[in-house]
């Protein structure tokens, strides 16, 4: 770049983004920290419902709480810039369909059929862009026969059946600790936009995405689901066991527990060799990955008693350094704390006007020509109303008054 700054893979898109919570913020994000121009549509006042889904909020100097900067809300809206629209407002939906006109993208997670009625839905804005990108987030989809049903991140777990095969083997069903219906369909949606965007880009037809949490959920079942489809196995929870992979679960050590992942036969004779037991490697019920499966219980067992009475640090540097995966099972704590944390950047560390830090994780995938950046701290709600509608539409001080007073907009 002539300003000796590094690319951006999404230099000059625009993304409309009218989501809120987690799976369409999530996915906008990642189009902001690649580069797209993420112009976030709140709730004049209120904003992104998840500004209040705390405690922990933002600490502020004075020592007190920020309401409307919960941690939750922190996680994934950096990058973006808010602008305080009432879609309910008349005048704040025409507002709406002005910036869609000018929009590449747009990203919404109403309910099915709720954008209708301001003429805010793909059939209304696609007659004004055509060659937009408008990808709709659900939990059950545009159709079918769950379509006009709420849906949450839990619900979908438990649904998509993810919560059957999750927790110990005698235990009750157990969701994620991290919304990962939400999560991994922000993921799905990003991948979905980028395609459609390349189509658009190539051909200018724009195009609906329709992607739902319970779609998706299933989709992230994975080898499980396969299970099922090709051999009619309807799996159930192993705790930390791995259904086909052995041994390959967490063992008790002298001082906690940590982690073995044995994947193979090679794998599998380095341990042995390691722990000093060569003779396990040519036992014939262990020799190989079917037959240590088919003897589960003998070899795990017999795993847990090599390693009980060992201190888990020393044995996992022994094993790593036999090529055998392992590791610890950390806390949060823990992991923040480990070298990997400054060695790969992972946390970005954004400093406000007031001096208040906002800690983020950083993008995870590093590009050697157009990597991530950080531009915008996740915003306060409004913070660029004024400043949004000049640059996308070139909006007037004035025009920008009267829709103000008219209460379409609203600058913090």
């Amino acid at each position: 770049m002539t300003d000796g700054r590094p690319g951006r893979a999404l230099e000059g898109i625009k993304v409309l983004d009218l989501s809120r919570v987690l799976a369409g913020p999530w996915s906008t994000q990642i189009l902001a920290d690649l580069g797209a121009d993420v112009l976030k549509v709140e709730l004049p006042g209120k904003g992104d419902d998840t500004r209040g889904w705390g405690p922990p909020f933002l600490t502020l100097p004075d020592g007190g709480d920020d309401p409307q900067e919960s941690a939750y809300y922190l996680c994934c809206n950096r990058n973006k810039r808010s602008a305080a629209i009432d879609l309910a407002n008349p005048e704040g939906a025409a507002l709406i369909r002005r910036l869609a006109a000018e929009a590449d993208i747009l990203v919404e997670n109403f309910k099915v059929g709720g954008l209708v009625k301001y003429g805010l839905d793909y059939a209304g804005i696609s007659a004004i862009n055509p060659r937009i990108v408008y990808c709709s987030i659900t939990g059950f989809g545009q159709n079918g026969p769950y379509a006009d049903r709420p849906g949450y991140d839990f619900v979908a777990q438990g649904m998509g059946a993810f919560m059957s095969i999750t927790g110990e083997e005698h235990g009750g069903p157990l969701r994620a600790g991290v919304a990962m219906a939400d999560l991994s369909t922000g993921m799905y949606a990003t991948v979905s936009i980028l395609a459609a965007l390349r189509h658009a880009e190539r051909t200018g037809e724009g195009q609906q995405i329709d992607v739902s949490l319970l779609d998706t959920q299933i989709a992230m079942l994975a080898n499980q689901g396969s299970n099922w489809l090709v051999g009619g196995v309807n799996p159930g929870r192993l705790g930390n066991r791995h259904p086909t992979v052995v041994p390959y679960k967490t063992f008790e050590v002298a001082d906690g527990t940590i982690i073995i992942a044995i994947g193979n036969d090679g794998q599998f004779r380095a341990f042995c060799h390691e722990m000093g037991r060569p003779e396990l490697a040519a036992d014939p019920r262990f020799v190989t990955g079917r037959q240590r499966l088919i003897n589960r219980e003998e070899i795990e067992a017999i795993v847990q008693d090599i390693v009980r009475d060992l201190p888990g640090g020393p044995l996992i540097e022994r094993l790593v350094a036999a090529n055998v995966p392992a590791g610890p099972v950390n806390t949060i704590k823990d992991i923040y704390a480990d070298p990997f944390i400054e060695a790969r950047g992972v946390v970005h560390r954004f400093a406000r006007e007031d001096g208040v830090e906002i800690p983020t994780v950083a993008f995870p995938g590093k590009f050697s020509a157009t990597p991530a950046d950080y531009r915008h701290r996740p915003p306060r709600v409004g913070e660029h109303s004024r400043e949004l509608l000049g640059d996308w539409l070139g909006m007037s001080d004035a025009e920008f008054a009267g829709l103000e007073e008219k209460g379409a907009v609203r600058q913090r």
